[in-house]
């Protein structure tokens, strides 16, 4: 579940609430973050094609993007996909781990809850 749906989805169905809130919070925060940044990048070739006469074309979106792309930090946006990335990353792994420790609990005591 923490792989395909959201990281810490997992963790939470497997009752460890607290690893599974963490988890939650910082992939949301960092995707928070890239999103705005996304729509801010937006917005400015959006400006940059208005202050050239407004003309819509592809080679004209093209250019504003190569131009405000190149002006643009993006330290912070791959940094905070990093930050997701690596959350996602250790929730699959995480949710692994403690379903295979159940599984394990589970044989050895021969009980199915």
């Amino acid at each position: 579940m923490s792989g395909l749906i959201f990281p810490g989805i997992g963790q939470i169905a497997l009752k460890h609430y607290k690893r599974g809130a963490i988890i939650i919070i910082a992939v949301s925060i960092s995707l928070s973050i890239a999103v705005m940044k996304v729509v801010q990048l937006a917005l400015d070739i959006l400006e940059k094609i208005q202050s050239e006469g407004g003309e819509i074309s592809m080679s004209t979106i093209s250019n504003a993007a190569s131009q405000v792309s190149t002006n643009y930090s993006s330290f912070m946006f791959n940094l905070v996909l990093a930050l997701m990335m690596f959350c996602w990353i250790i929730g699959v792994i995480d949710a692994y781990i403690i379903g295979k420790k159940k599984d394990i609990k589970e044989v050895s005591t021969g009980n199915k809850n």
